[in-house]
Protein backbone atom coordinates (compact mmCIF):
# COMPACT_ATOMS: atom_id res chain seq x y z
CA UNK A 1 0.00 0.00 0.00
CA UNK A 2 3.02 2.33 -0.05
CA UNK A 3 2.49 3.30 -3.69
CA UNK A 4 -1.01 4.69 -3.06
CA UNK A 5 0.44 6.47 -0.02
CA UNK A 6 3.14 8.01 -2.18
CA UNK A 7 0.45 9.15 -4.62
CA UNK A 8 -1.45 10.75 -1.74
CA UNK A 9 1.70 12.74 -0.93
CA UNK A 10 1.95 13.83 -4.57
CA UNK A 11 -1.69 14.89 -4.63
CA UNK A 12 -1.55 16.78 -1.34
CA UNK A 13 1.69 18.74 -1.77
CA UNK A 14 1.76 19.11 -5.58
CA UNK A 15 4.49 21.37 -7.02
CA UNK A 16 7.63 19.23 -7.46
CA UNK A 17 6.09 16.71 -5.05
CA UNK A 18 3.72 15.80 -7.90
CA UNK A 19 6.54 13.53 -9.07
CA UNK A 20 7.09 11.83 -5.73
CA UNK A 21 5.33 8.61 -6.80
CA UNK A 22 7.61 7.93 -9.81
CA UNK A 23 10.58 8.92 -7.64
CA UNK A 24 9.50 6.46 -4.96
CA UNK A 25 8.67 3.68 -7.44
CA UNK A 26 11.72 3.93 -9.67
CA UNK A 27 14.43 5.42 -7.45
CA UNK A 28 13.73 4.64 -3.80
CA UNK A 29 12.36 1.13 -4.29
CA UNK A 30 15.24 0.06 -6.60
CA UNK A 31 17.73 1.31 -4.01
CA UNK A 32 15.94 -0.66 -1.29
CA UNK A 33 15.88 -3.71 -3.56
CA UNK A 34 19.66 -3.57 -3.87
CA UNK A 35 20.19 -3.05 -0.14
CA UNK A 36 17.72 -5.64 1.16
CA UNK A 37 18.47 -9.38 0.89
CA UNK A 38 16.75 -11.90 -1.37
CA UNK A 39 14.25 -14.29 0.15
CA UNK A 40 14.07 -17.69 -1.57
CA UNK A 41 12.10 -19.47 1.16
CA UNK A 42 8.81 -21.21 0.41
CA UNK A 43 6.01 -21.89 2.86
CA UNK A 44 5.56 -25.52 3.83
CA UNK A 45 3.12 -27.70 5.77
CA UNK A 46 0.66 -26.07 8.17
CA UNK A 47 2.09 -22.61 7.66
CA UNK A 48 1.36 -22.90 3.94
CA UNK A 49 -2.23 -24.02 4.61
CA UNK A 50 -2.79 -21.14 7.02
CA UNK A 51 -1.42 -18.60 4.53
CA UNK A 52 -3.65 -19.99 1.77
CA UNK A 53 -6.76 -19.77 3.96
CA UNK A 54 -6.04 -16.37 5.52
CA UNK A 55 -8.59 -13.72 4.50
CA UNK A 56 -6.08 -10.97 5.25
CA UNK A 57 -4.41 -11.54 1.88
CA UNK A 58 -7.78 -11.40 0.12
CA UNK A 59 -8.73 -8.13 1.82
CA UNK A 60 -5.38 -6.68 0.83
CA UNK A 61 -6.63 -7.12 -2.73
CA UNK A 62 -10.23 -5.95 -2.20
CA UNK A 63 -9.15 -2.74 -0.45
CA UNK A 64 -7.51 -1.59 -3.66
CA UNK A 65 -10.91 -0.93 -5.22
CA UNK A 66 -11.85 2.00 -2.93
CA UNK A 67 -8.22 3.13 -2.74
CA UNK A 68 -7.71 3.28 -6.52
CA UNK A 69 -11.06 4.89 -7.30
CA UNK A 70 -10.84 7.15 -4.26
CA UNK A 71 -7.45 8.56 -5.29
CA UNK A 72 -8.55 8.92 -8.90
CA UNK A 73 -11.89 10.54 -8.00
CA UNK A 74 -10.37 13.01 -5.56
CA UNK A 75 -7.65 14.02 -8.01
CA UNK A 76 -10.18 14.56 -10.79
CA UNK A 77 -12.30 16.71 -8.47
CA UNK A 78 -9.26 18.68 -7.37
CA UNK A 79 -7.89 19.48 -10.82
CA UNK A 80 -11.35 20.36 -12.16
CA UNK A 81 -11.84 22.93 -9.37
CA UNK A 82 -8.34 24.40 -9.27
CA UNK A 83 -5.74 25.58 -11.73
CA UNK A 84 -2.22 24.14 -11.62
CA UNK A 85 0.92 24.41 -13.72
CA UNK A 86 1.29 22.03 -16.64
CA UNK A 87 4.19 20.21 -15.00
CA UNK A 88 1.97 19.52 -11.98
CA UNK A 89 -0.74 17.98 -14.15
CA UNK A 90 1.89 15.80 -15.81
CA UNK A 91 3.35 14.71 -12.47
CA UNK A 92 -0.06 13.89 -11.04
CA UNK A 93 -1.07 11.94 -14.15
CA UNK A 94 2.11 9.86 -13.90
CA UNK A 95 1.60 9.33 -10.16
CA UNK A 96 -2.02 8.25 -10.49
CA UNK A 97 -1.11 6.19 -13.56
CA UNK A 98 1.46 4.24 -11.56
CA UNK A 99 -1.21 3.43 -8.97
CA UNK A 100 -3.59 2.37 -11.76
CA UNK A 101 -0.92 0.03 -13.08
CA UNK A 102 0.29 -1.50 -9.83
CA UNK A 103 -2.70 -1.41 -7.49
CA UNK A 104 -5.17 -1.47 -10.36
CA UNK A 105 -4.12 -3.76 -13.20
CA UNK A 106 -1.71 -5.83 -11.12
CA UNK A 107 -4.36 -6.59 -8.49
CA UNK A 108 -6.93 -7.11 -11.25
CA UNK A 109 -4.61 -9.74 -12.70
CA UNK A 110 -4.63 -11.66 -9.40
CA UNK A 111 -8.41 -11.36 -8.97
CA UNK A 112 -8.97 -12.35 -12.59
CA UNK A 113 -7.59 -15.80 -11.85
CA UNK A 114 -9.92 -16.40 -8.89
CA UNK A 115 -12.71 -18.95 -9.02
CA UNK A 116 -15.54 -16.79 -7.64
CA UNK A 117 -17.38 -14.56 -10.10
CA UNK A 118 -17.57 -11.55 -7.79
CA UNK A 119 -13.79 -11.50 -7.36
CA UNK A 120 -13.36 -11.59 -11.13
CA UNK A 121 -15.86 -8.71 -11.39
CA UNK A 122 -13.75 -6.67 -8.96
CA UNK A 123 -10.75 -7.46 -11.14
CA UNK A 124 -12.49 -6.21 -14.26
CA UNK A 125 -13.56 -3.07 -12.41
CA UNK A 126 -9.93 -2.32 -11.56
CA UNK A 127 -9.04 -2.61 -15.25
CA UNK A 128 -11.59 0.06 -16.20
CA UNK A 129 -9.61 3.26 -15.39
CA UNK A 130 -6.62 1.99 -17.39
CA UNK A 131 -8.84 1.42 -20.47
CA UNK A 132 -7.73 -2.22 -20.45
CA UNK A 133 -10.75 -4.39 -19.68
CA UNK A 134 -9.94 -6.60 -22.68
CA UNK A 135 -6.85 -7.72 -20.72
CA UNK A 136 -9.03 -10.17 -18.79
CA UNK A 137 -9.88 -12.18 -21.92
CA UNK A 138 -6.51 -11.96 -23.63
CA UNK A 139 -4.51 -12.77 -20.51
CA UNK A 140 -6.59 -15.65 -19.20
CA UNK A 141 -7.41 -17.33 -22.51
CA UNK A 142 -4.50 -16.17 -24.68
CA UNK A 143 -1.35 -15.34 -22.75
CA UNK A 144 -1.43 -18.32 -20.41
CA UNK A 145 -1.76 -20.66 -23.37
CA UNK A 146 0.77 -18.94 -25.63
CA UNK A 147 3.35 -17.46 -23.22
CA UNK A 148 6.95 -17.67 -24.42
CA UNK A 149 5.93 -18.21 -28.06
CA UNK A 150 5.80 -15.88 -31.05
CA UNK A 151 2.01 -16.30 -31.04
CA UNK A 152 1.83 -14.43 -27.73
CA UNK A 153 1.59 -10.62 -28.03
CA UNK A 154 2.70 -10.24 -24.39
CA UNK A 155 6.02 -12.07 -24.83
CA UNK A 156 8.93 -9.82 -25.81
CA UNK A 157 11.23 -11.31 -28.41
CA UNK A 158 15.02 -11.51 -28.16
CA UNK A 159 16.59 -8.06 -28.79
CA UNK A 160 13.19 -6.36 -29.02
CA UNK A 161 13.21 -2.97 -27.27
CA UNK A 162 10.56 -2.10 -24.72
CA UNK A 163 9.45 0.82 -26.92
CA UNK A 164 8.79 -1.49 -29.85
CA UNK A 165 7.08 -3.91 -27.50
CA UNK A 166 4.67 -1.23 -26.24
CA UNK A 167 3.27 -0.84 -29.75
CA UNK A 168 3.22 -4.49 -30.77
CA UNK A 169 1.81 -5.75 -27.48
CA UNK A 170 -0.91 -3.12 -27.06
CA UNK A 171 -2.20 -3.51 -30.61
CA UNK A 172 -1.86 -7.29 -30.88
CA UNK A 173 -3.40 -7.95 -27.47
CA UNK A 174 -6.48 -5.91 -28.33
CA UNK A 175 -6.91 -7.71 -31.65
CA UNK A 176 -6.26 -11.05 -29.94
CA UNK A 177 -8.93 -10.31 -27.32
CA UNK A 178 -11.58 -9.91 -30.04
CA UNK A 179 -10.45 -13.11 -31.74
CA UNK A 180 -10.51 -15.03 -28.48
CA UNK A 181 -13.96 -13.66 -27.66
CA UNK A 182 -15.22 -14.78 -31.06
CA UNK A 183 -13.75 -18.25 -30.50
CA UNK A 184 -15.28 -18.53 -27.03
CA UNK A 185 -18.71 -17.60 -28.37
CA UNK A 186 -18.37 -19.97 -31.30
CA UNK A 187 -17.37 -22.86 -29.03
CA UNK A 188 -20.43 -22.25 -26.88
CA UNK A 189 -22.72 -22.06 -29.90
CA UNK A 190 -23.47 -18.37 -29.29
CA UNK A 191 -23.70 -15.72 -31.98
CA UNK A 192 -21.00 -13.04 -32.12
CA UNK A 193 -23.75 -10.42 -31.86
CA UNK A 194 -24.93 -11.41 -28.42
CA UNK A 195 -25.32 -10.01 -24.91
CA UNK A 196 -22.78 -12.67 -23.92
CA UNK A 197 -20.11 -10.94 -25.99
CA UNK A 198 -18.03 -9.49 -23.17
CA UNK A 199 -15.89 -7.43 -25.53
CA UNK A 200 -19.00 -5.45 -26.52
CA UNK A 201 -19.72 -4.77 -22.85
CA UNK A 202 -16.10 -3.81 -22.14
CA UNK A 203 -16.17 -1.34 -25.02
CA UNK A 204 -19.46 0.14 -23.78
CA UNK A 205 -18.14 0.44 -20.21
CA UNK A 206 -14.91 2.10 -21.34
CA UNK A 207 -16.72 4.67 -23.49
CA UNK A 208 -19.27 5.35 -20.73
CA UNK A 209 -16.45 5.79 -18.21
CA UNK A 210 -14.65 8.51 -20.17
CA UNK A 211 -17.94 10.23 -21.08
CA UNK A 212 -19.01 10.40 -17.43
CA UNK A 213 -15.64 11.87 -16.51
CA UNK A 214 -15.86 14.45 -19.32
CA UNK A 215 -19.37 15.47 -18.24
CA UNK A 216 -18.54 15.54 -14.53
CA UNK A 217 -15.00 16.94 -14.53
CA UNK A 218 -14.79 18.75 -17.86
CA UNK A 219 -12.18 18.59 -20.58
CA UNK A 220 -9.31 18.81 -18.08
CA UNK A 221 -10.61 15.78 -16.22
CA UNK A 222 -11.14 13.93 -19.49
CA UNK A 223 -7.56 14.40 -20.69
CA UNK A 224 -6.18 13.68 -17.23
CA UNK A 225 -8.09 10.38 -16.93
CA UNK A 226 -7.05 9.42 -20.45
CA UNK A 227 -3.36 10.16 -19.74
CA UNK A 228 -3.35 8.41 -16.34
CA UNK A 229 -4.92 5.35 -17.95
CA UNK A 230 -2.24 5.26 -20.65
CA UNK A 231 0.47 5.44 -17.98
CA UNK A 232 -1.33 2.60 -16.19
CA UNK A 233 -1.37 0.22 -19.12
CA UNK A 234 2.18 1.13 -20.15
CA UNK A 235 3.21 0.11 -16.63
CA UNK A 236 1.56 -3.25 -17.31
CA UNK A 237 3.22 -3.60 -20.70
CA UNK A 238 6.63 -2.82 -19.23
CA UNK A 239 6.08 -5.58 -16.68
CA UNK A 240 4.93 -7.88 -19.50
CA UNK A 241 8.15 -7.01 -21.32
CA UNK A 242 10.44 -8.12 -18.52
CA UNK A 243 8.40 -11.16 -17.47
CA UNK A 244 9.18 -13.30 -20.51
CA UNK A 245 11.82 -11.33 -22.41
CA UNK A 246 13.73 -13.56 -24.83
CA UNK A 247 12.39 -16.82 -23.38
CA UNK A 248 10.80 -19.36 -25.70
CA UNK A 249 9.13 -22.74 -25.61
CA UNK A 250 10.28 -25.51 -27.93
CA UNK A 251 8.10 -27.10 -30.56
CA UNK A 252 7.45 -30.79 -30.13
CA UNK A 253 7.66 -33.23 -33.03
CA UNK A 254 3.85 -33.06 -33.16
CA UNK A 255 4.06 -29.37 -34.04
CA UNK A 256 2.64 -28.27 -30.69
CA UNK A 257 4.61 -26.31 -28.14
CA UNK A 258 5.92 -27.91 -25.00
CA UNK A 259 3.85 -27.09 -21.93
CA UNK A 260 4.62 -23.93 -20.00
CA UNK A 261 7.22 -24.68 -17.34
CA UNK A 262 9.07 -22.77 -14.63
CA UNK A 263 11.88 -21.92 -17.09
CA UNK A 264 9.59 -19.82 -19.29
CA UNK A 265 9.24 -16.77 -16.99
CA UNK A 266 11.76 -14.53 -15.30
CA UNK A 267 11.77 -14.84 -11.52
CA UNK A 268 12.91 -12.42 -8.83
CA UNK A 269 13.19 -12.92 -5.08
CA UNK A 270 14.02 -9.30 -4.26
CA UNK A 271 11.93 -8.52 -1.21
CA UNK A 272 10.69 -5.01 -2.07
CA UNK A 273 9.45 -5.96 -5.53
CA UNK A 274 7.71 -9.00 -4.11
CA UNK A 275 5.85 -6.95 -1.50
CA UNK A 276 4.90 -3.97 -3.67
CA UNK A 277 3.74 -6.14 -6.58
CA UNK A 278 1.86 -8.80 -4.60
CA UNK A 279 4.40 -11.54 -5.37
CA UNK A 280 4.10 -10.96 -9.11
CA UNK A 281 7.87 -11.36 -9.27
CA UNK A 282 7.47 -15.09 -8.60
CA UNK A 283 5.97 -15.20 -12.06
CA UNK A 284 7.42 -18.59 -12.96
CA UNK A 285 5.27 -20.35 -10.38
CA UNK A 286 2.23 -18.30 -11.38
CA UNK A 287 2.46 -19.61 -14.94
CA UNK A 288 3.16 -23.10 -13.68
CA UNK A 289 -0.11 -23.04 -11.71
CA UNK A 290 -2.15 -19.89 -12.35
CA UNK A 291 -4.88 -20.77 -9.83
CA UNK A 292 -2.42 -20.56 -6.90
CA UNK A 293 -2.96 -17.52 -4.66
CA UNK A 294 -0.23 -14.91 -4.67
CA UNK A 295 0.76 -15.36 -1.02
CA UNK A 296 1.86 -18.97 -1.52
CA UNK A 297 3.68 -18.72 -4.84
CA UNK A 298 6.93 -20.68 -4.75
CA UNK A 299 10.49 -20.11 -5.84
CA UNK A 300 11.93 -22.75 -8.20
CA UNK A 301 15.66 -23.27 -8.65
CA UNK A 302 15.23 -23.95 -12.37
CA UNK A 303 13.56 -20.60 -13.06
CA UNK A 304 15.75 -18.01 -14.79
CA UNK A 305 16.64 -15.30 -12.28
CA UNK A 306 16.68 -11.58 -12.92
CA UNK A 307 19.77 -9.71 -11.69
CA UNK A 308 17.49 -7.12 -10.07
CA UNK A 309 13.91 -6.91 -8.85
CA UNK A 310 11.00 -6.06 -11.13
CA UNK A 311 10.86 -2.30 -10.31
CA UNK A 312 14.59 -1.91 -11.01
CA UNK A 313 14.31 -4.05 -14.12
CA UNK A 314 11.51 -1.84 -15.43
CA UNK A 315 13.86 1.15 -15.22
CA UNK A 316 16.69 -0.76 -16.90
CA UNK A 317 14.40 -1.86 -19.72
CA UNK A 318 14.02 1.80 -20.71
CA UNK A 319 17.73 1.74 -21.62
CA UNK A 320 17.82 -0.97 -24.31
CA UNK A 321 21.63 -1.28 -24.75
CA UNK A 322 22.09 -1.75 -21.01
CA UNK A 323 19.11 -4.09 -20.81
CA UNK A 324 20.41 -6.31 -23.62
CA UNK A 325 23.88 -6.37 -22.08
CA UNK A 326 22.49 -7.52 -18.72
CA UNK A 327 19.77 -9.90 -19.85
CA UNK A 328 20.87 -11.53 -23.12
CA UNK A 329 23.67 -13.56 -21.48
CA UNK A 330 21.17 -14.87 -18.92
CA UNK A 331 18.82 -16.30 -21.54
CA UNK A 332 19.33 -20.08 -21.89
CA UNK A 333 21.41 -20.80 -25.01
CA UNK A 334 18.83 -23.17 -26.48
CA UNK A 335 16.22 -20.38 -26.40
CA UNK A 336 18.25 -17.87 -28.39
CA UNK A 337 17.38 -17.28 -32.06
CA UNK A 338 20.84 -18.40 -33.21
CA UNK A 339 20.60 -21.74 -31.36
CA UNK A 340 21.00 -24.84 -33.57
CA UNK A 341 17.68 -25.89 -35.06
CA UNK A 342 17.98 -29.29 -33.47
CA UNK A 343 17.81 -27.75 -30.02
CA UNK A 344 14.58 -25.94 -30.79
CA UNK A 345 12.65 -29.17 -30.88
CA UNK A 346 11.88 -31.22 -27.85
CA UNK A 347 11.69 -34.99 -27.99
CA UNK A 348 8.27 -36.59 -28.05
CA UNK A 349 7.50 -37.83 -24.57
CA UNK A 350 5.38 -40.83 -23.89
Amino acid sequence: MTLPLSALISIYFKDSWSYFTPFYAFVMIPILEILLPHDTTNYEGEERKEKAKSKLFDWMLYLNVPIVFGLLGYTLWDISNNTYATYEYVGLAISIGIVLGTNGINVAHELGHRQSSWERYLGKLLLLPSHYMHFYIEHNFGHHANAATKEDPATAQYNQTVYSFWFTSVIRQYISAWKLQSKLLRNSGTSFVSIKNDMFWYTLFQITYVLIIAITFGITGFWFALAAGVVGFLMLETVNYIEHYGLSRRRLASGRYERVREVHSWNSNHVMGRIVLYELTRHSDHHYKSSKKYQILDYHDVSPQMPFGYPTSMVLSLLPPLWFKLMNPRIPDDMKPDAPSSSNQAPVLG
